[in-house]
């Protein structure tokens, strides 16, 4: 398993652990599946009335895909196989309200989730960036998730910056990515009394505001995301090539934290 699911039944909250450490909490096409069936069976669990997202250690809440995932994909500009498309918990048509507490590194593919999540808890040490342009690669689905939550020019600069630079926790807190800074100690605790809040409250009326909140941009985010198949594939390096770039990483200067 490398998805940790802990449930208070007492509180009605449940912690969702992205548990791959030793791969800074990438995600796998296990974790991706695990990750896809945790969103849906909460659907029908009513002792779950909120939950906690998060990724186990202090070196990163997640890294995105994990780079050893291989998919193939379809010869058509109109189409591509992402597996981390369904990972979300929107995407599973789940409405109770999901906190999300990052800890360390969030970049690329982590946007997924933190772009389906009602709001985010960070630690103070914790950074957020987007690797895929200093790889050859387009940042599609990553930039539309965060343009929704993000000043359009701090989104565009971090898209575009890559591996250069790094959003601070507290960048993220002034510009209103994230809604609370926490000690790394005080974390998962700020973000339980959150969902402890939530969970406390009838549900019904907690997961119709969520739907409420979500509709007024739905819209616009999925004629969005429709967008992003063809862009990545005309716009993408050969893997091969992508490859040869993240293998050069280490040679890269540090990058610089705003």
């Amino acid at each position: 398993m490398t998805v940790r699911v802990e449930r208070d039944e007492a509180s009605g909250v449940a912690v969702v652990a992205l548990d791959r450490e030793h791969r800074h909490n990438a995600i796998d096409l296990a974790t991706a599946a695990e990750l896809i069936e945790t969103w849906r069976e909460f659907r029908h669990a009513e002792d779950v009335r909120a939950v906690v997202l998060t990724g186990a250690g202090t070196a990163a809440f997640c890294t995105g895909i994990d780079r050893g995932v291989t998919v193939a994909q379809p010869t058509s500009p109109y189409s591509v196989d992402d597996p981390l498309l369904s990972i979300g918990p929107k995407a599973n048509d789940l409405w109770k309200p999901v906190v999300a507490a990052v800890n360390g590194m969030a970049c690329g593919g982590a946007f997924y989730l933190l772009g389906e999540s009602e709001f985010i808890i960070s630690s103070s040490t914790a950074t957020y960036f987007d690797p895929h342009t200093t790889y050859g690669m387009v940042s599609a689905y990553e930039a539309v998730y965060m343009a929704q939550r993000m000043p359009f020019g701090e989104v565009a600069r971090m898209s575009l910056m890559g591996t250069a630079e790094r959003l601070s926790a507290r960048r993220a807190y002034e510009i209103g990515l994230v809604s609370e800074l926490a000690a790394p100690e005080e974390l998962l605790p700020a973000a339980l009394r959150a969902a402890q809040t939530l969970a406390g409250y009838p549900t019904e009326a907690v997961q119709g505001t969520v739907r409420a909140l979500w509709s007024a941009k739905q819209a616009a985010l999925q004629q969005a995301l429709a967008q992003a198949p063809a862009l990545i594939t005309l716009g993408n390096l050969p893997p091969e090539r992508q490859a040869e770039l993240f293998a050069g990483r280490r040679r890269a200067p540090d990058p610089r934290v705003r």
